[in-house]
C-alpha cells in the first residue's frame, strides 16, 4: 500500500496535528461510529475492512504509580505483567478511566497514542513489527490513522515488547 499524507479534516485532532507537524506519512480513515458498540477496536477493524491484528487499541495503565500507554492489537488483550516488565516495573493495573482521559486529553474509545496532552511512556506490542502498516485511533471515535509501526514507535518513543495476549 502506498503511504500518503492526507489533509486533515477541519478541526484536526491533536494526533493528526502531531503527524502533520512531524511530516510523517499517514492515511486517515473515518467511519460511522455506533455508540452502542461493545468494542471500539473491533468496530474499527470491521469498518475499515482490515484484520483485527492490524488495528491496535491504546490502553493506559498504572505501572508502579506512573501512567503508561500500552498499544496492543484489538484482537487480544493486554498482559499487565509483561507491560510492567517492559518498563522495568513490578506491578501494573489498568488506570482509572478519568485519569487516563484527563492525562491524555482524549475520551475513552478515542485515546490515541499520538498527540497526547502529557507525553507518557509508551510500549507498543512487538507484533506490530510484522505489518507494513497498522491502524490506531486518530483521537476520536470513528477516526483511525494508518501508519508504519516504525513511525508510530518513533513518534511516541515507544519500546517494542510482547505485551499482548491472544
Amino acid at each position: 500500500m502506498a503511504k500518503k499524507k492526507r489533509a486533515e479534516p477541519a478541526g484536526g485532532t491533536p494526533a493528526t496535528v502531531a503527524l502533520t507537524a512531524a511530516g510523517t506519512p499517514y492515511t486517515l480513515h473515518s467511519y460511522a461510529h455506533d455508540p452502542a458498540t461493545a468494542s471500539y477496536g473491533e468496530e474499527a477493524a470491521q469498518a475499515l475492512g482490515v484484520t483485527p491484528d492490524r488495528v491496535f487499541k491504546t490502553l493506559v495503565a498504572d505501572v508502579d504509580g506512573t501512567l503508561t500507554v500500552a498499544v496492543v492489537p484489538v484482537a487480544g488483550s493486554l498482559d499487565l505483567k509483561a507491560l510492567a516488565a517492559a518498563v522495568g516495573g513490578k506491578r501494573a493495573t489498568m488506570a482509572d478511566p478519568a485519569a487516563a482521559e484527563r492525562t491524555t486529553g482524549y475520551v475513552r474509545g478515542g485515546i490515541s497514542p499520538l498527540g497526547q496532552r502529557k507525553k507518557l511512556r509508551t510500549v507498543l506490542d512487538a507484533s506490530a513489527a510484522a505489518h507494513e502498516t497498522v491502524c490506531v485511533s486518530a483521537g476520536r471515535r470513528g477516526l483511525e490513522v494508518e501508519l508504519s509501526p516504525a513511525d508510530l514507535a518513533a513518534l511516541t518513543a515507544a519500546v517494542l515488547a510482547p505485551i499482548g495476549r491472544a
